[in-house]
C-alpha cells in the first residue's frame, strides 16, 4: 500500500471512502427521504464499472476502508459483481450499510464475495412502529436478515438506530438487550438535518447522545473504549458483554476534528463533508478520460483542499442541506 497522498488543509489524513451505489431504496424511512421520491435517471448514475474504478483509484491513493451505501445498496442490480471486484483490492476494512431487507437471501453470497462487515439499520423492535418509521419495511424480514448475517460469519455486525423523541427513544433499553442477545454492536445516531421533510419536526424529535446514555445508565454501566473505529462513532463497552455501544453525535459532540472520510454519491459527486456542499464532479472526469486514471487521481488529490474544517448543524431542525440522506448513504 503506498503512503497516502490524501491529506486536507487541516492535516487530517483521508483513508476512508463511502461509496453510494444507488439512490433507490425499498424503504422510505421518515428521517431519510420524502414518501413520494423522484429518483435519478439511469444516465446520471455511475455504472458499476465506474464505481469500481473510483474505488480502485482511491485505494491507489492510500484508502484503507471502503463502505458501500445507498439508498439501499442491495437493490442495485448485480451488486455482488461490484462486491467481488472491490473485495480483491486488499482493503483493511470493506463494509456495507443496509436496511437488512435483502439479507435473508444475500448475506451468505456477500460474505463469500469478500465483504467484511455489515451495519444494519434497526430503529424499532415493534412491528407496527417499525412500519411507521420505514413506511414500507417489514420488521420480521430485517430480523431474519440479522440472523442470516450472523450465520454467514460477518465480523462485528453493528445495528444502527436513529433515535427520535416520542418515536422510538423509549425502546433504547430494549434495543440494547437485543444487541446483547444477538452478540452484535449497536450505535445510536442523532438525526441529521438533510433534505426537506414534513413528516415530523426534527427540532422536537432530536434526542441527543447524552440523553440516550441517560436512558441506558439505569440498566448498564458504559465504559469508554480506547479503540478507534475509523468512523464517527464513540464507543463504550459494558462489563458483562462483548457488545459495544456507539454514539454518533453530529449535533451534540462534533466529531469533525478527526474526520478521515469522504463520500462519493451515486452521481459521482465527491463530497468532502456530509454537512456541507463542498464537492467535485468525478463523473465528468471518469467519462471524459475513459482510459487513463491520471486526471481522476489528480482531481481527487486536489479536492482535499475543499474539505472544510467542520460542519455546523443546527439543533432546531433547520434544513441546511437540501439533498436527502439517500443520496449519500450517511
Amino acid at each position: 500500500m503506498p503512503k497516502t497522498r490524501l491529506t486536507d488543509r487541516f492535516g487530517r489524513t483521508v483513508n476512508y471512502v463511502r461509496l453510494s451505489v444507488t439512490d433507490r431504496c425499498d424503504f422510505r424511512c421518515v428521517y431519510c427521504m420524502a414518501e413520494d421520491m423522484t429518483f435519478l435517471p439511469r444516465q446520471q448514475v455511475l455504472t458499476l464499472e465506474e464505481i469500481a474504478r473510483v474505488a480502485r483509484n482511491f485505494v491507489a491513493l492510500g484508502t484503507e476502508k471502503i463502505r458501500l451505501t445507498g439508498g439501499e445498496p442491495l437493490v442495485r442490480k448485480d451488486i455482488l459483481e461490484l462486491v467481488r471486484e472491490i473485495g480483491t483490492y486488499g482493503l483493511q476494512d470493506f463494509a456495507m450499510t443496509t436496511n437488512g431487507s435483502q439479507l435473508p437471501a444475500m448475506a451468505d453470497a456477500l460474505r463469500q464475495a469478500g465483504l467484511h462487515r455489515l451495519n444494519i439499520s434497526l430503529d424499532s423492535l415493534d412491528a407496527s412502529k417499525f412500519r411507521t418509521i420505514t413506511r414500507t419495511g417489514n420488521l420480521s424480514q430485517v430480523l431474519d436478515g440479522i440472523d442470516a448475517a450472523r450465520d454467514a460469519g460477518f465480523r462485528r455486525i453493528k445495528l444502527n438506530v436513529v433515535v427520535m423523541k416520542g418515536r422510538n427513544d423509549e425502546e433504547v433499553p430494549a434495543l440494547i438487550e437485543f444487541a446483547r442477545r444477538k452478540q452484535v454492536d449497536i450505535s445510536f445516531i442523532e438525526e441529521m438535518p438533510l433534505g426537506q421533510i414534513s413528516e415530523h419536526d426534527r427540532g422536537l424529535a432530536l434526542c441527543t447522545s447524552d440523553e440516550v446514555r441517560a436512558l441506558i445508565r439505569p440498566h448498564h454501566e458504559l465504559i469508554p473504549t480506547t479503540g478507534d473505529s475509523g468512523g464517527p462513532a464513540r464507543y463504550y463497552r459494558m462489563p458483562d458483554s462483548g457488545t459495544r455501544v456507539g454514539f454518533i453525535s453530529p449535533h451534540s459532540h462534533n466529531f469533525c476534528a478527526t474526520c478521515n472520510r469522504v463520500r462519493v454519491t451515486v452521481e459521482g459527486r465527491l463530497l468532502l463533508c456530509l454537512g456541507n456542499e463542498h464537492s467535485v464532479d468525478l463523473r465528468r472526469v471518469l467519462r471524459g478520460h475513459p482510459v487513463s486514471d491520471d486526471k481522476l487521481q489528480e482531481t481527487i488529490i486536489n479536492a482535499m483542499d475543499l474539505k472544510p474544517e467542520r460542519h455546523h448543524f443546527s439543533s432546531k431542525g433547520d434544513v441546511q442541506i437540501l439533498r436527502f440522506m439517500n443520496m449519500t448513504g450517511g
